[in-house]
């Protein structure tokens, strides 16, 4: 299986100590080897990064663990493929405009016998079982709220409402953002982490490094990490519940 990483926050912050754990994911410390893709929101904007190498030999990869780019919503994805080729258009994150806004979307699992009518404007481009799924929702989506966003509850329950019809055809842990908040939704594993006042420090533990994150932080900072698996060995993270989808505004679950 794959494996995601996202970071949802109130203030603008760069994902350097995280992807670089991450990162070595692809290849090295874990066998995701078949493409890595990341993407930062920033304002109306999108920087989209992927790459067919695996994580741990991309230049890219490097580019981002040494460049810090400072995001209120940040999806990455390492890939071990299950359906499509290893190519460039088959790496996630994949991205969309809808309503007038980038959405970003990465996908986690195998999903069997998925073939949806797509009849819209969002069609695939590549050959992966989740740019189809991705497809799918903005399609349904389009469909209930036409050309005009809904409210995020509003959004919120309209997915809840979606993802099941999905799942119910194998592995769909997901990330989606449309940069102002993101979703998560968990069939086997994701956990999540906030940091906030009063900061400690980190440890990674796909490599031998550490932040301080009180000394690189103000109090009113608040952000929340999703990933697979923990990727730090001293703090405490809190796992979905199978079938759970989550909404993170701001650093911090929504209830």
């Amino acid at each position: 299986m794959c494996q995601l990483l996202a970071m949802n926050c109130n203030v603008p912050t760069d994902i350097v100590f995280s992807f670089t754990g991450f990162a070595h994911r692809g290849g090295r410390t874990d066998t995701h080897h078949d493409g890595w893709g990341i993407a930062f929101f920033e304002g109306a904007g999108v920087r989209h990064f992927v790459d067919h190498q695996a994580a741990v030999a991309s230049p890219i990869a490097e580019l981002i663990k040494h460049y810090p780019i400072k995001s209120l919503n940040v999806i990455a994805h390492i890939r071990k493929a299950t359906q499509g080729q290893v190519a460039l258009e088959n790496c996630h994150p994949f991205v969309r405009e809808m309503w007038g806004r980038y959405w970003v979307f990465a996908h986690n699992g195998d999903l069997k016998d998925f073939d949806p009518v797509l009849d819209g404007p969002y069609r695939p481009v590549g050959t992966t079982d989740s740019e189809r799924a991705f497809c799918f929702l903005l399609q349904q989506l389009r469909e209930r709220f036409g050309d005009q966003a809904p409210p995020l509850p509003t959004l919120r329950a309209a997915l809840a409402d979606l993802v099941p019809a999905i799942a119910r055809h194998g592995t769909f842990n997901m990330m989606l953002s449309d940069g102002t908040a993101l979703f998560a939704h968990c069939s086997t594993k994701l956990c999540y982490v906030v940091r906030q006042y009063p900061f400690a420090a980190a440890c990674l533990a796909d490599e031998d490094l550490s932040v301080d994150f009180s000394q690189v932080t103000t109090p009113s900072d608040r952000v929340a990490i999703i990933v697979t698996t923990p990727l730090t060995t001293n703090e405490t993270w809190t796992d979905f519940a199978e079938g759970e989808l989550k909404l993170f505004v701001d650093g911090w679950p929504q209830t």
